[in-house]
Formats: structure tokens, C-alpha cells, sequence
């Protein structure tokens, strides 16, 4: 970057060692060449000369299968129309694979484990971060890839706040939509479950739930701050509730349950929001600091890392370092990348929507389970249980009526329910 800019000594600090911040540490590490970014976000782990390994520690996923109750197949979302626009497969591999495959881009010595934020202060063209232990660190541009509450976007907005600058709807909670529990169990057996051994493809399915869940957003958000409420004792209750419910692989959930150890499951809130402030002064946020969207498309950490190429462009472009140079370099990134923002939110909401139950034959809310088959003879189980009616004022009643062109009209064309695809349906 040195020979772009006046001054060599340009310094990066990324608070947050998530994906989008490794994928930032990785482009800026490898490269003094713009990265392009074309189709998905595979050709960037090309130009990184990290897509073989990428591949083979992942299994393509070609489609998710649905089934009711019974196990009566309802349908499939399938996955090769994103081949077709981008001409990849749809990989799966767990996060601390893809996590370990961007830290060694990036070198050991730059970065520093176990730190937290707590107040950060812009001056004389610099930003100081200060953390917990006492230490504190200086940058010429601070990035927040620090998650959905992000130490970085608290700071930006309450000086915003101070000078009554923050925009109306920033300040807001995220909303919260799903209770969510997730957990991986030991290695099952592949003779019971022969999915195991399929080594070309990734198994998929979601099992459709029976039952209306329901919790007043009042409720949840007093739930989301008592913490005895996520304690491992907490998952119990929730285990037992769906402990009995069918896996399309074979057996039922609690066969998965009982080979889960207990400090392997989570349960957590699902939130999303897009928040309108991206950057201010010489700080700057990606990923879940400025975007935090459902799971059920599963493209968060994807336009996390693309929010990294875009914005290590624009730092590359940067002709010095001064104030006004970066204002304007954030300004161009954010234009790149608020409008998909917007889109993904959309987007994911309506993945979820029809993945929690939403989906067949207008049945309105419900829960479902799902479990991922990966390579590794690793079960990944999700329980989705208790969703955020709408409006928030009220739960659902049993009634409740969505209509599926509606939650999702940009996949219509490639859904297919028991051979038609949705644009045969009278709905």
C-alpha cells in the first residue's frame, strides 16, 4: 500500500477477528493489487491462493429437503441456480476451518487475542483505542468487525448522540425474531446414518414442526438480559420440548441430543437490523457491526468478507491519509455496499421464514428442527422454537396467514414443492 499514498506509515486496526475482519486482514496482508470482486466471494479465496484448501475442507450442498411430521417429503430448495449465476457450488465447512484458513494470510504477531473495547477517541489525524487490561493502541483507521454489538459502532454513536448528530432508528435495539439453539454432537455412526459416507455432497434437511410458538417482543427482550435464562441449565426445557421430534436421516432428535455435550449447545436470540450509520470520522464498520441479518440464507459471513474486499479497495485507492481522503473512501464503500445490505435483510428474513415453518401449505408460524450432515461425520443441529410474532404487540394467533409468493419472490422460479414450482401455485 506504500506506494499509493504519501505517507508509508498508514496503520489498519481491526477490532474483531471474526470472518469479515480476518478476510480484511488477509487482503491487506497479501497484496499491494486491488482485489476484484466478481460473482460470490469464491474468486476473492482465489486471488488470496487459498480456494484449493477451501475446497477441500468443505462439501458442496446441492439442495435442503423438506419433510412434515411424518416425514412426508414436502419438497426441496435447490442450490444449483447460485451455480449458475456465479458459477460455484455452495460449500459447507465449519467456521473454525474457514476461521484457521484466513489466520495463516494473516501474521501471528498482528494479532492479539483476548482484548476488549471500551472507549476509543479521534485526534490529531489518529485514533487511540483503549481496552480493558490498560493497554491501548493508535491508528490512522479504525474498522469495527466486531459483531451485532460492536464496542466500535457504541462509540461512533454515542459521540453522534452527544453532538445530536445520529440518525433517527440508529439507536434502536436489533429486532429480535428467533430463538435459536444450536449444537454439534460427537461423531455419530455411519452405519446408522449412511449419509456419513456420501464424501461428494453435503446432506441437508428441515423437519416441519406442529406446533404455534409465540413470544411477545416485551418478554423477549427481558429475557435477552436475564442470563439465566442462556446458562447451560437453560437448554434443558427446550431439549425435552422437541427431544421427540423426527430426523429425516433416521431416529429423532434426542439421539443427537444425548451424544451433545452440554458446553457444545447454545441458545441465543436471533436478531437482525441494518443500521444507517456505517462510519463517522476515521472509523469505519463491516459485517454484523453494520449489518446483522437472519441465518436462514446463510449469507452473513459472505457479505461480511465482501464488505472487507470493498473496503480494502477503497483504503488501497486512497491517495494520503488525510481526513477528508478517508471520509471519502468510506463514503464510496458504504454506496458499494449498503444497497445489497439492504437486499440480504430481506432476503434472509424470508430463508428463515419458510426454514422456521412459514412455509408449507400457509401454515403459519411453527417450529421446526433441522440437522446438517458435514464431512468430519459431524451432525449439526439447529431447534428453531420461539419466534417474534407480527405485529410485535400480540402473539400470533393460530390463523396467521402468509402468503408464500410474498416471503419469497425471488427464489419462486427455482423452489420446487412436490414437483411444481411456485409459480403453479394458486397462492
Amino acid at each position: 500500500m506504500s506506494n499509493q499514498v504519501d505517507d508509508p506509515i498508514l496503520t489498519v486496526l481491526i477490532v474483531g477477528a471474526g470472518l469479515g475482519g480476518l478476510m480484511l486482514g488477509a487482503i491487506l496482508e497479501s497484496t499491494s493489487s486491488v482485489i476484484t470482486l466478481t460473482g460470490d466471494i469464491f474468486p476473492v479465496f482465489e486471488q488470496l491462493g487459498i480456494f484449493d484448501e477451501l475446497k477441500n475442507t468443505s462439501l458442496p450442498v446441492t439442495s435442503t429437503d423438506m419433510f412434515d411430521i411424518k416425514l412426508s417429503a414436502l419438497g426441496s430448495l435447490p442450490a444449483k441456480h447460485l451455480k449458475i449465476a456465479c458459477g460455484y457450488d455452495t460449500l459447507i465447512l465449519s467456521r473454525p476451518k474457514l476461521s484457521n484458513l484466513l489466520r495463516q494470510k494473516v501474521p501471528a504477531h498482528k494479532i492479539s487475542l483476548g482484548k476488549k473495547v471500551l472507549r476509543t477517541e479521534e485526534h490529531d489525524n489518529r485514533v487511540t483505542v483503549y481496552c480493558s487490561d490498560n493497554s491501548a493502541y493508535e491508528c490512522s483507521i479504525l474498522v469495527g468487525a466486531d459483531g451485532a454489538y460492536s464496542a466500535v459502532r457504541q462509540n461512533i454513536y454515542k459521540k453522534l448522540e452527544e453532538r445530536g448528530a445520529l440518525l433517527s432508528g440508529d439507536k434502536d435495539a436489533l429486532s429480535i425474531s428467533y430463538i435459536n439453539m444450536v449444537g454439534i454432537c460427537t461423531p455419530a455412526n455411519p452405519e446408522k446414518y449412511p449419509q456419513l459416507s456420501d464424501k461428494t455432497r453435503a446432506h441437508a434437511s428441515v423437519v416441519m414442526g406442529n406446533e404455534n410458538d409465540s413470544i411477545l417482543e416485551e418478554k423477549a427482550k427481558e429475557l435477552h438480559f436475564r442470563n439465566s435464562e442462556w446458562g447451560p441449565e437453560s437448554v434443558d426445557p427446550m431439549l425435552k420440548q422437541y427431544q421427540d421430534f423426527p430426523c429425516a436421516f433416521g431416529g429423532t432428535m434426542k439421539e443427537f441430543m444425548d451424544s451433545t455435550p452440554k458446553n457444545l449447545i447454545s441458545k441465543v436470540f436471533l436478531e437482525e437490523k441494518v443500521f444507517r450509520t456505517w462510519y463517522h470520522g476515521r472509523s469505519v464498520l463491516i459485517g454484523d457491526a453494520c449489518h446483522k441479518v437472519l441465518p436462514g440464507a446463510g449469507r452473513g459471513a459472505s457479505v461480511a468478507m465482501k464488505d472487507a474486499v470493498v473496503l480494502a479497495n477503497c483504503i488501497y485507492n486512497m491517495r494520503d491519509k488525510k481526513s477528508e481522503t478517508i471520509s471519502a473512501a468510506f463514503a464510496s464503500y458504504y454506496r458499494q455496499r449498503h444497497l445489497e445490505a439492504d437486499e440480504l435483510i430481506k432476503n434472509s428474513a424470508s430463508h428463515t421464514n419458510i426454514m422456521s415453518g412459514h412455509f408449507s401449505l400457509m401454515r403459519g408460524l411453527k417450529s421446526f428442527t433441522g440437522t446438517v450432515v458435514t464431512n468430519g461425520y459431524e451432525l449439526k443441529l439447529l431447534a428453531y422454537s420461539l419466534t417474534k410474532p407480527k405485529p410485535p404487540s400480540h402473539p400470533v394467533p393460530n390463523t396467521t396467514q402468509f402468503k408464500l409468493k410474498s416471503i419469497l419472490t425471488e427464489l419462486s422460479n427455482s423452489i420446487q414443492v412436490n414437483g411444481m414450482s411456485l409459480q403453479d401455485w394458486d397462492v
